[in-house]
């Protein structure tokens, strides 16, 4: 099997498989025609990573099978944001039982972590140092979050679903020109740390397109891993080498924080939006309470009005959008350390009263929008992927390390880069973080807390069969691309690859701007918009929507972002 597996990777790694390359090109690609698929499809962020899913439904696998091992492959193929020193979550539906769960695997404050830890002498924050290096840390829970999967639902050996990841570490893969992209870019954050640097920029050169990389050290954690269970990470050598290079470069999480790590089922936040029941995840993520929001507060226009993207549904998108963002500012945190009013937020009087704040053609200024009165009953470079068989069971991941490469910092000897997820909190009351998001006494820092996210992984039913799965990366910019695409799906008609390709725009109440993707606004669009009161701002294309349809006989078809380099496939 082992030998069997590293031939299929060095060839993977060579040409990826002429016909493999034709076939996502015409199933995943420009062209409109939908492929639809009986037995299996997944969409991720990288080709490598859908090709070892695909092999793990064709040796017999499920869903879950097959998520534990893209989730561990693009750890080694896609380091700016998949990973195993980082967190995320899952919203999962079994085929057998039609019950859908939420799965939080998170990363925690380390015990040591207090409220103004990233705050100067004159309580100023200290820049940098909640994003950057030992102490930006969050306990990882990436690979107890797997684990969990696989155990409540998987039907393959853990060690065969975690081996496809170890040996393309061990032999190697060829980067691609989307990594080599990547590492110019981020070039100067390595500097202070060799590990790193050695990795990525070995002999003091980059990587580029073509090279191989090889990741021994990763490759060893990860047979860790494979032969041990959690108890590989969270104790033992790899557990004791993170907190030595914790002491090392400052940093806080101990042994006893990793011993005592663990995962969080959860009861997914549920919305009715037209015919749709919508499943979205719940607290500490604000994913669901967010998407909800935004939907419920635009459900009840009429979109015979509108046309996609037309100035006019941007201002009532957007419009929407600031009144969610700003109850997120306030009612949202870690539900073990704060009473979040999920019921109330989700209120249809309370959301009525909320939509009569808004005045269509018009764009209210943040200061004219507070959060409401609700009575106390993540860079871009996330990943997202979606994974469904054909015995109806699903899973929407997004998973991450908050920035790219997370806090630029690898564990000695083991080739893991941990995440920088500390600046998710609270850093200050008021202060926006890397995303410009404020928070305040909902997200503080508390130690063995969970971090505010934005991250929405989704499954969508209709008439209680499956319909849509989805989600994305990008920082607080995931609320807004996972809600335009239900939008555009479900009530502007588009297919699956319309939708992942529609032009985005973006508004998060603070900072006061509407974020379009640049050279996809016509200039009498934006001029209409600025006649609103709208403050623009173009930015470069973002997000790497990852979505999937289920019709009603079952069968499959899905689209990966054209943005990057991701794919969508299935048999």
């Amino acid at each position: 099997m082992t030998h069997q597996l590293q031939n299929r990777f060095k060839m993977l790694s060579i040409t990826f498989g002429a016909v493999f390359i034709l076939s996502l090109f015409v199933n995943c690609s420009l062209i409109k025609t939908e492929t639809y698929y009986e037995n299996g499809i997944l969409a991720t962020a990288s080709p490598i990573a859908t090709q070892v899913g695909i092999d793990v439904f064709k040796s017999g696998g499920n869903s879950f099978d097959a998520a534990v091992a893209v989730g561990f492959t693009l750890a080694v193929v896609h380091p700016q944001a998949g990973n195993i020193g980082g967190g995320g979550f899952a919203v999962i539906r079994s085929g057998a039982t039609g019950e859908i769960d939420a799965l939080d695997f998170r990363e925690k404050a380390p015990l040591a972590a207090s409220e103004k830890m990233y705050l100067d002498s004159d309580e100023n924050v200290i820049e940098g140092l909640s994003t950057k290096g030992a102490k930006a840390v969050g306990v990882p829970g990436t690979v107890a979050g797997l684990y969990a999967l696989w155990e409540k639902n998987g039907s393959k050996e853990w060690s065969e679903l975690v081996n496809y990841a170890a040996e393309l570490a061990d032999t190697g893969f060829i980067v691609d020109e989307h990594l080599e992209e990547s590492l110019k870019k981020y070039n100067d954050s390595f500097d202070d740390f060799e590990q790193s640097a050695s990795i990525f920029y070995p002999d003091g050169r980059q990587l580029k397109a073509g090279d191989r990389l090889i990741q021994k050290n990763l490759a060893k954690a990860l047979y860790t891993i494979s032969a041990e269970g959690p108890d590989g990470f969270y104790k033992g050598v790899i557990a004791d080498s993170i907190a030595a290079t914790m002491v090392e470069y400052g940093g806080l999480i101990t042994s006893d924080d990793l011993a005592g790590y663990s995962v969080s089922w959860k009861e997914p936040i549920h919305v009715k939006f037209d015919s749709l029941d919508i499943y979205s995840m719940s607290p500490p993520s604000s994913g669901g309470i967010v998407v909800g929001q935004i939907l419920k507060l635009i459900e009840p226009y009429d979109f015979s009005l509108y046309t996609v993207n037309s100035p006019e549904y941007i201002n009532l998108f957007a419009e929407m959008s600031k009144l969610a963002f700003a109850d997120r500012s306030k009612h949202l945190g870690d539900p073990d350390f704060y009473p979040v009013p999920l019921k109330r937020l989700l209120d249809d009087e309370y959301l009525k009263n909320r939509r009569e704040l808004i005045t269509i053609k018009q764009a209210k200024s943040a200061e004219e929008i507070l959060p409401g009165g609700v009575l106390q009953q993540e860079s871009d470079e996330t990943t997202h992927f979606s994974i469904c068989d054909k015995e109806g069971n699903i899973v929407s991941l997004t998973y991450t390390l908050n920035t790219s490469y997370g806090s630029k910092l690898m564990i000695n000897g083991f080739g893991i880069l941990l995440n920088n997820q500390m600046d998710d909190f609270s850093i200050k009351p008021g202060v926006q973080n890397y995303y410009g998001l404020i928070g305040g006494e909902a997200n503080k820092i508390e130690p063995g807390k969970r971090m505010l996210s934005s991250m929405s992984p989704t499954i969508i039913l209709k008439e209680k069969q499956p319909f849509l799965v989805l989600g994305s990366p990008g920082g607080s910019k995931i609320i807004t691309v996972v809600t335009q695409a239900i939008i555009n799906f479900s009530r502007f008609n588009l297919s699956s690859k319309e939708t992942v390709r529609q032009p985005r725009f973006h508004h998060q109440w603070v900072p006061d701007l509407l974020y379009l993707e640049e050279n996809q606004f016509a200039p009498d669009i934006q001029e209409q918009l600025r006649s609103y009161g709208y403050q623009l701002k173009e930015r470069s294309a973002y997000s790497d929507l990852q979505l999937l349809y289920i019709d009603n006989s079952g069968l499959m078809t899905g689209a990966s972002d054209p943005r990057n380099r991701g794919t969508c496939f299935g048999y």
